[in-house]
């Protein structure tokens, strides 16, 4: 099994910064596309962000500019770096990777984070 653990998670005014993190652990053989998605309460689940194993990028209209994302292949480990948060950005955030668990693929999902964007 390949669990995935988010943290970095909070309350933070407008205008600042909090850094996402998301680790994987288990029977990795390799991790091919990891992604962000976020869902406010009311809303559907939408995407974030998301990186290639190459390292290609695409972002949300919404984050385009604020946001980055990146990670770790030598700690299987996905970051979201998220700046100039407005209200609108507080949801619960989670993780997504696609990963090669040797006999097949498994889409894994972290557990979720809560983003909180209040004066």
């Amino acid at each position: 099994q390949v669990q995935l653990v988010e943290s970095g998670g909070g309350l933070v005014q407008p205008g600042g910064s909090l850094r996402l993190s998301c680790a994987a652990s288990g029977r990795i053989f390799s991790i091919n596309t990891m992604g962000w998605y976020r869902q406010a309460p009311g809303k559907q689940r939408e995407l974030v962000a998301r990186i290639t194993a190459s390292g290609s990028t695409n972002y949300a209209d919404s984050v385009k500019g604020r946001f980055t994302i990146s990670r770790d292949n030598a700690k299987d480990t996905l970051y979201l770096q998220m700046n100039s948060l407005k209200p609108e950005d507080t949801a619960v955030y989670y993780c997504y990777m696609l990963v090669d668990g040797g006999s097949r693929y498994l889409d894994v999902w972290g557990q979720g984070t809560l983003v909180t964007v209040s004066p």
